[in-house]
Protein backbone atom coordinates (compact mmCIF):
# COMPACT_ATOMS: atom_id res chain seq x y z
CA UNK A 1 0.00 0.00 0.00
CA UNK A 2 1.79 3.15 -1.18
CA UNK A 3 0.49 6.21 0.49
CA UNK A 4 2.45 8.69 -1.78
CA UNK A 5 0.93 10.71 -4.49
CA UNK A 6 2.00 9.52 -7.83
CA UNK A 7 3.38 11.88 -10.59
CA UNK A 8 0.19 12.83 -11.84
CA UNK A 9 -1.20 13.75 -8.74
CA UNK A 10 1.18 15.59 -7.73
CA UNK A 11 0.95 17.96 -10.90
CA UNK A 12 -3.11 17.97 -10.56
CA UNK A 13 -2.55 19.14 -6.71
CA UNK A 14 0.41 21.52 -7.91
CA UNK A 15 -1.74 23.24 -10.93
CA UNK A 16 -4.42 23.44 -7.86
CA UNK A 17 -2.61 24.95 -5.85
CA UNK A 18 -1.38 27.59 -8.08
CA UNK A 19 -4.57 29.11 -8.84
CA UNK A 20 -6.21 28.83 -5.63
CA UNK A 21 -3.07 31.07 -4.95
CA UNK A 22 -3.17 33.13 -7.89
CA UNK A 23 -6.83 33.37 -8.57
CA UNK A 24 -8.99 32.45 -5.11
CA UNK A 25 -6.89 33.69 -1.85
CA UNK A 26 -6.60 37.23 -2.77
CA UNK A 27 -9.92 37.74 -2.78
CA UNK A 28 -11.87 35.26 -1.02
CA UNK A 29 -12.46 37.57 1.66
CA UNK A 30 -13.49 40.56 0.17
CA UNK A 31 -16.40 37.80 -2.12
CA UNK A 32 -17.18 36.95 1.68
CA UNK A 33 -17.84 40.57 2.66
CA UNK A 34 -20.01 41.72 -0.21
CA UNK A 35 -21.58 38.34 -0.94
CA UNK A 36 -19.86 38.21 -4.74
CA UNK A 37 -20.56 34.97 -6.27
CA UNK A 38 -17.18 34.97 -9.04
CA UNK A 39 -18.71 32.86 -11.81
CA UNK A 40 -16.10 34.64 -14.06
CA UNK A 41 -13.59 32.88 -12.00
CA UNK A 42 -15.29 29.45 -11.71
CA UNK A 43 -15.39 29.87 -15.55
CA UNK A 44 -11.43 30.13 -15.32
CA UNK A 45 -11.56 26.90 -13.35
CA UNK A 46 -13.11 25.44 -16.26
CA UNK A 47 -10.46 26.39 -18.33
CA UNK A 48 -8.15 24.04 -16.46
CA UNK A 49 -10.80 21.23 -16.06
CA UNK A 50 -11.57 21.24 -12.60
CA UNK A 51 -15.14 21.38 -13.38
CA UNK A 52 -15.85 18.51 -14.48
CA UNK A 53 -12.62 16.51 -13.08
CA UNK A 54 -14.73 12.81 -12.95
CA UNK A 55 -17.21 13.80 -15.53
CA UNK A 56 -16.27 11.00 -18.41
CA UNK A 57 -13.88 12.33 -21.25
CA UNK A 58 -16.55 11.02 -23.63
CA UNK A 59 -18.03 14.13 -22.52
CA UNK A 60 -15.64 16.53 -22.44
CA UNK A 61 -14.87 15.72 -19.18
CA UNK A 62 -11.73 15.10 -17.39
CA UNK A 63 -12.29 11.20 -16.55
CA UNK A 64 -10.23 11.56 -13.51
CA UNK A 65 -10.71 9.14 -10.13
CA UNK A 66 -12.64 10.35 -6.85
CA UNK A 67 -9.27 10.64 -4.96
CA UNK A 68 -7.63 12.41 -7.80
CA UNK A 69 -10.42 14.76 -7.76
CA UNK A 70 -10.29 14.84 -3.64
CA UNK A 71 -6.22 15.61 -4.06
CA UNK A 72 -7.29 18.75 -6.25
CA UNK A 73 -10.61 20.08 -4.33
CA UNK A 74 -8.04 19.74 -1.15
CA UNK A 75 -5.96 22.51 -3.01
CA UNK A 76 -8.78 24.57 -4.00
CA UNK A 77 -10.03 25.30 -0.91
CA UNK A 78 -7.15 26.45 0.80
CA UNK A 79 -7.86 29.39 -1.27
CA UNK A 80 -11.64 29.83 -0.98
CA UNK A 81 -13.77 27.38 1.19
CA UNK A 82 -17.74 29.22 -0.09
CA UNK A 83 -15.98 28.83 -4.27
CA UNK A 84 -14.35 25.50 -3.91
CA UNK A 85 -17.46 23.92 -2.44
CA UNK A 86 -19.67 25.52 -5.43
CA UNK A 87 -17.00 23.46 -7.51
CA UNK A 88 -17.63 20.69 -5.91
CA UNK A 89 -21.42 21.18 -6.53
CA UNK A 90 -21.04 21.73 -9.91
CA UNK A 91 -18.94 18.86 -10.28
CA UNK A 92 -21.17 16.45 -8.80
CA UNK A 93 -24.60 18.11 -10.73
CA UNK A 94 -22.06 17.82 -14.34
CA UNK A 95 -21.03 14.27 -13.48
CA UNK A 96 -24.80 13.20 -13.45
CA UNK A 97 -25.73 15.12 -16.36
CA UNK A 98 -23.17 13.88 -18.54
CA UNK A 99 -23.10 10.37 -16.88
CA UNK A 100 -26.78 9.65 -17.38
CA UNK A 101 -28.45 11.96 -19.74
CA UNK A 102 -29.72 11.16 -22.96
CA UNK A 103 -28.34 12.12 -26.37
CA UNK A 104 -30.39 15.20 -26.52
CA UNK A 105 -29.65 16.67 -22.99
CA UNK A 106 -25.77 15.89 -23.56
CA UNK A 107 -26.20 17.42 -27.01
CA UNK A 108 -27.44 20.74 -25.30
CA UNK A 109 -25.50 20.87 -22.36
CA UNK A 110 -22.53 18.66 -22.01
CA UNK A 111 -19.84 21.26 -23.24
CA UNK A 112 -20.78 24.15 -21.67
CA UNK A 113 -21.32 22.32 -18.25
CA UNK A 114 -17.89 20.49 -18.40
CA UNK A 115 -16.04 23.77 -19.46
CA UNK A 116 -17.58 25.97 -16.76
CA UNK A 117 -19.23 28.18 -19.27
CA UNK A 118 -22.89 27.44 -17.89
CA UNK A 119 -22.59 26.13 -14.57
CA UNK A 120 -25.36 23.67 -12.61
CA UNK A 121 -26.93 23.24 -9.32
CA UNK A 122 -28.38 19.96 -7.42
CA UNK A 123 -31.95 20.29 -5.97
CA UNK A 124 -32.56 17.69 -3.88
CA UNK A 125 -33.35 18.82 0.13
CA UNK A 126 -37.02 20.01 0.24
CA UNK A 127 -38.80 21.76 3.69
CA UNK A 128 -40.28 18.84 4.36
CA UNK A 129 -37.34 16.14 3.36
CA UNK A 130 -34.04 16.72 4.68
CA UNK A 131 -32.19 14.03 5.79
CA UNK A 132 -35.28 11.92 5.12
CA UNK A 133 -34.25 12.54 0.97
CA UNK A 134 -36.71 9.26 0.40
CA UNK A 135 -39.71 10.92 1.61
CA UNK A 136 -39.44 14.40 -1.25
CA UNK A 137 -42.72 15.68 -2.41
CA UNK A 138 -41.79 17.71 -6.21
CA UNK A 139 -43.75 15.44 -8.41
CA UNK A 140 -43.31 15.18 -11.82
CA UNK A 141 -46.13 14.24 -13.68
CA UNK A 142 -46.33 12.50 -17.42
CA UNK A 143 -48.13 14.89 -20.74
CA UNK A 144 -47.23 13.86 -23.72
CA UNK A 145 -43.48 14.54 -24.37
CA UNK A 146 -43.16 16.97 -21.14
CA UNK A 147 -42.66 16.20 -17.77
CA UNK A 148 -44.62 18.76 -15.29
CA UNK A 149 -43.17 19.84 -12.38
CA UNK A 150 -44.61 20.78 -9.29
CA UNK A 151 -43.14 21.22 -5.74
CA UNK A 152 -40.14 23.08 -3.73
CA UNK A 153 -36.63 22.79 -2.78
CA UNK A 154 -35.00 24.92 -0.02
CA UNK A 155 -31.05 25.59 0.35
CA UNK A 156 -29.96 25.16 -2.95
CA UNK A 157 -26.34 26.53 -3.34
CA UNK A 158 -26.08 28.65 -6.48
CA UNK A 159 -29.96 29.33 -6.88
CA UNK A 160 -30.60 32.14 -8.86
CA UNK A 161 -27.28 32.21 -10.85
CA UNK A 162 -26.45 28.96 -12.21
CA UNK A 163 -27.96 27.65 -15.46
CA UNK A 164 -29.35 24.15 -15.02
CA UNK A 165 -31.17 22.35 -12.17
CA UNK A 166 -30.73 18.41 -11.31
CA UNK A 167 -34.16 18.05 -9.68
CA UNK A 168 -34.88 15.21 -7.84
CA UNK A 169 -38.67 14.57 -8.09
CA UNK A 170 -41.00 11.94 -7.60
CA UNK A 171 -42.63 10.20 -10.87
CA UNK A 172 -44.09 7.03 -9.08
CA UNK A 173 -44.95 5.56 -6.01
CA UNK A 174 -43.80 6.48 -2.52
CA UNK A 175 -40.20 6.25 -1.07
CA UNK A 176 -36.80 5.75 -2.88
CA UNK A 177 -38.67 4.13 -6.67
CA UNK A 178 -40.89 6.19 -6.79
CA UNK A 179 -37.73 9.13 -7.50
CA UNK A 180 -36.59 10.45 -10.46
CA UNK A 181 -33.66 12.82 -11.84
CA UNK A 182 -34.47 15.47 -14.12
CA UNK A 183 -32.44 18.45 -15.96
CA UNK A 184 -34.37 21.29 -15.73
CA UNK A 185 -33.17 24.80 -17.71
CA UNK A 186 -32.92 27.45 -14.58
CA UNK A 187 -34.88 30.12 -16.90
CA UNK A 188 -37.66 27.54 -17.82
CA UNK A 189 -41.48 29.62 -17.16
CA UNK A 190 -42.57 28.27 -13.69
CA UNK A 191 -39.62 28.40 -12.26
CA UNK A 192 -39.47 30.66 -9.18
CA UNK A 193 -36.35 32.09 -6.61
CA UNK A 194 -37.07 32.88 -3.00
CA UNK A 195 -34.54 35.69 -1.61
CA UNK A 196 -30.82 35.20 -1.17
CA UNK A 197 -30.66 33.11 2.17
CA UNK A 198 -28.22 35.35 4.74
CA UNK A 199 -26.17 32.38 5.92
CA UNK A 200 -23.31 32.33 8.46
CA UNK A 201 -21.21 31.33 5.78
CA UNK A 202 -20.46 30.13 2.70
CA UNK A 203 -21.18 33.78 1.92
CA UNK A 204 -19.34 34.14 -1.77
CA UNK A 205 -22.06 31.79 -3.23
CA UNK A 206 -26.27 32.47 -3.42
CA UNK A 207 -27.97 29.55 -1.66
CA UNK A 208 -32.28 30.38 -2.40
CA UNK A 209 -34.76 28.37 -1.86
CA UNK A 210 -36.99 27.37 -5.74
CA UNK A 211 -40.44 26.65 -6.18
CA UNK A 212 -41.38 24.81 -9.28
CA UNK A 213 -45.13 26.01 -10.58
CA UNK A 214 -46.21 24.05 -13.41
CA UNK A 215 -42.77 23.73 -15.08
CA UNK A 216 -42.53 21.90 -18.50
CA UNK A 217 -39.58 20.14 -19.54
CA UNK A 218 -39.05 17.44 -22.88
CA UNK A 219 -38.95 14.22 -21.46
CA UNK A 220 -35.60 13.47 -22.99
CA UNK A 221 -34.45 15.40 -20.20
CA UNK A 222 -34.82 12.72 -17.62
CA UNK A 223 -31.77 11.58 -16.31
CA UNK A 224 -31.56 7.61 -16.79
CA UNK A 225 -34.98 5.79 -16.46
CA UNK A 226 -37.52 6.79 -14.42
CA UNK A 227 -37.32 5.46 -10.55
CA UNK A 228 -33.56 5.68 -10.77
CA UNK A 229 -33.14 9.01 -9.46
CA UNK A 230 -32.85 7.86 -5.80
CA UNK A 231 -30.05 5.94 -7.11
CA UNK A 232 -28.23 8.01 -8.40
CA UNK A 233 -28.68 11.09 -5.80
CA UNK A 234 -26.74 7.72 -3.33
CA UNK A 235 -24.20 7.58 -5.77
CA UNK A 236 -23.76 11.16 -6.06
CA UNK A 237 -24.01 11.93 -2.35
CA UNK A 238 -20.97 9.19 -1.82
CA UNK A 239 -18.71 11.29 -4.05
CA UNK A 240 -20.41 14.83 -2.34
CA UNK A 241 -19.50 13.69 1.18
CA UNK A 242 -15.88 13.19 0.24
CA UNK A 243 -15.77 16.42 -1.34
CA UNK A 244 -17.26 18.52 1.35
CA UNK A 245 -15.07 16.39 3.51
CA UNK A 246 -12.03 17.29 1.63
CA UNK A 247 -12.80 21.16 2.09
CA UNK A 248 -12.88 20.72 5.59
CA UNK A 249 -9.63 19.21 5.27
CA UNK A 250 -8.03 21.77 2.90
CA UNK A 251 -9.71 24.96 4.81
CA UNK A 252 -8.21 23.49 8.23
CA UNK A 253 -4.81 23.23 6.28
CA UNK A 254 -4.62 27.17 6.03
CA UNK A 255 -5.60 27.59 9.20
CA UNK A 256 -2.66 25.36 10.47
CA UNK A 257 -0.63 26.85 8.71
CA UNK A 258 -1.47 30.24 9.32
CA UNK A 259 -1.56 29.32 13.17
CA UNK A 260 2.15 28.09 12.96
CA UNK A 261 2.72 30.95 11.07
CA UNK A 262 1.49 33.15 14.00
CA UNK A 263 2.86 31.33 16.47
CA UNK A 264 6.32 31.65 15.30
CA UNK A 265 5.69 35.90 14.86
CA UNK A 266 4.07 36.84 17.88
CA UNK A 267 5.52 37.21 21.14
CA UNK A 268 3.88 37.10 24.52
CA UNK A 269 6.37 37.67 28.19
CA UNK A 270 8.99 38.02 25.68
CA UNK A 271 8.74 34.88 23.76
CA UNK A 272 7.14 33.42 20.93
CA UNK A 273 4.55 31.52 21.12
CA UNK A 274 5.72 28.85 20.05
CA UNK A 275 8.15 28.48 23.14
CA UNK A 276 5.08 27.98 24.92
CA UNK A 277 4.59 24.23 25.23
CA UNK A 278 1.12 24.41 26.10
CA UNK A 279 0.90 25.80 22.20
CA UNK A 280 3.08 23.76 20.94
CA UNK A 281 1.03 20.70 22.26
CA UNK A 282 -2.57 22.40 20.79
CA UNK A 283 -0.42 22.65 17.13
CA UNK A 284 0.89 19.08 17.54
CA UNK A 285 -2.61 17.54 18.00
CA UNK A 286 -4.11 19.36 15.36
CA UNK A 287 -1.56 18.28 12.58
CA UNK A 288 -2.35 14.88 13.73
CA UNK A 289 -5.81 14.55 13.83
CA UNK A 290 -6.05 16.95 10.26
CA UNK A 291 -3.55 13.56 8.80
CA UNK A 292 -5.85 11.28 10.19
CA UNK A 293 -8.91 12.83 8.39
CA UNK A 294 -6.52 14.03 5.15
CA UNK A 295 -6.04 9.77 5.29
CA UNK A 296 -9.36 8.45 5.65
CA UNK A 297 -10.95 11.05 3.03
CA UNK A 298 -8.42 9.64 0.69
CA UNK A 299 -8.93 6.12 1.64
CA UNK A 300 -12.78 6.72 1.02
CA UNK A 301 -12.28 7.84 -2.56
CA UNK A 302 -10.28 4.94 -2.98
CA UNK A 303 -12.73 2.69 -1.89
CA UNK A 304 -15.62 4.72 -3.79
CA UNK A 305 -12.98 4.45 -7.18
CA UNK A 306 -12.83 0.51 -6.77
CA UNK A 307 -17.10 0.19 -5.89
CA UNK A 308 -16.45 -1.45 -2.76
CA UNK A 309 -19.16 -2.73 -1.25
CA UNK A 310 -18.70 -1.02 1.53
CA UNK A 311 -17.26 2.39 -0.04
CA UNK A 312 -21.01 4.13 1.09
CA UNK A 313 -19.58 2.97 4.83
CA UNK A 314 -16.46 4.73 3.99
CA UNK A 315 -17.72 7.45 2.73
CA UNK A 316 -20.13 8.29 5.71
CA UNK A 317 -17.12 7.68 8.20
CA UNK A 318 -14.74 10.39 6.29
CA UNK A 319 -17.16 12.74 5.97
CA UNK A 320 -17.92 12.75 9.88
CA UNK A 321 -14.41 12.50 10.65
CA UNK A 322 -12.87 14.96 8.13
CA UNK A 323 -15.77 17.79 8.86
CA UNK A 324 -15.61 17.55 12.76
CA UNK A 325 -11.84 17.71 12.76
CA UNK A 326 -11.79 20.58 9.81
CA UNK A 327 -13.97 22.64 12.07
CA UNK A 328 -12.03 21.78 15.36
CA UNK A 329 -8.41 22.78 13.65
CA UNK A 330 -10.22 26.03 12.47
CA UNK A 331 -11.41 26.62 15.68
CA UNK A 332 -8.21 26.15 17.95
CA UNK A 333 -6.58 28.29 14.85
CA UNK A 334 -8.72 30.50 15.63
CA UNK A 335 -7.50 30.42 19.43
CA UNK A 336 -4.33 30.21 18.98
CA UNK A 337 -4.93 34.06 17.66
CA UNK A 338 -6.43 35.01 20.40
CA UNK A 339 -8.80 38.34 19.76
CA UNK A 340 -7.12 38.93 16.47
CA UNK A 341 -8.61 35.69 15.27
CA UNK A 342 -12.21 36.97 15.91
CA UNK A 343 -11.74 39.88 14.02
CA UNK A 344 -11.77 40.08 9.61
CA UNK A 345 -8.26 41.28 9.36
CA UNK A 346 -7.04 37.76 9.61
CA UNK A 347 -8.73 34.88 7.97
CA UNK A 348 -9.42 32.52 10.62
CA UNK A 349 -13.28 33.64 11.11
CA UNK A 350 -14.08 33.07 8.21
CA UNK A 351 -12.40 29.64 7.89
CA UNK A 352 -14.75 28.76 10.76
CA UNK A 353 -17.63 30.23 9.72
CA UNK A 354 -17.21 28.50 6.16
CA UNK A 355 -16.65 25.03 7.44
CA UNK A 356 -18.98 24.72 10.36
CA UNK A 357 -21.66 23.76 7.74
CA UNK A 358 -20.08 20.82 6.83
CA UNK A 359 -20.97 19.26 9.12
CA UNK A 360 -24.54 19.74 8.41
CA UNK A 361 -24.75 19.60 4.68
CA UNK A 362 -24.47 16.21 2.33
CA UNK A 363 -26.49 14.33 4.95
CA UNK A 364 -25.57 15.64 8.92
CA UNK A 365 -23.03 14.19 10.81
CA UNK A 366 -25.59 13.02 12.80
CA UNK A 367 -27.09 10.65 9.41
CA UNK A 368 -23.52 9.51 8.87
CA UNK A 369 -23.39 7.80 12.29
CA UNK A 370 -26.84 6.39 11.56
CA UNK A 371 -24.94 4.94 8.19
CA UNK A 372 -22.13 3.54 9.50
CA UNK A 373 -23.77 2.02 12.81
CA UNK A 374 -26.00 0.09 10.84
CA UNK A 375 -23.56 -1.08 8.14
CA UNK A 376 -21.78 -2.57 11.44
CA UNK A 377 -24.99 -4.20 12.86
CA UNK A 378 -26.11 -5.83 9.55
CA UNK A 379 -25.08 -9.44 9.35
CA UNK A 380 -24.83 -8.80 5.86
CA UNK A 381 -22.51 -6.01 5.61
CA UNK A 382 -18.80 -6.58 4.81
CA UNK A 383 -15.88 -6.47 6.49
CA UNK A 384 -15.27 -2.66 7.87
CA UNK A 385 -11.36 -2.74 8.69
Amino acid sequence: MDFNLNDDQRQFAHLAQQFASDALAPFAAQWDETHHFPKDVIKQAGELGFCSLYSPQSQGGMGLSRLDSSIIFEQLSMGCTSTTAMLTIHNMATWMVTSFGSPALLKAWSSSLTTGEKLASYCLTEPGAGSDAAALQTKAIRDGDEYVISGAKVFISGAGATELLVVMCRTGEAGPKGISAIAVPADTPGVIYGKAEDKMGWKAQPTRAITFDNVRVPVAYLLGKEGQGFTFAMKGLDGGRINIATCSIGTAQAALERATQYMNERKQFAQPLAAFQALQFKLADMATELVAARQLVRLAAFKLDEQDVEATAYCAMAKRFATDIGFQVCDAALQIHGGYGYIREYPLERHVRDVRVHQILEGTNEIMRLIISRRLLDENAGAIL
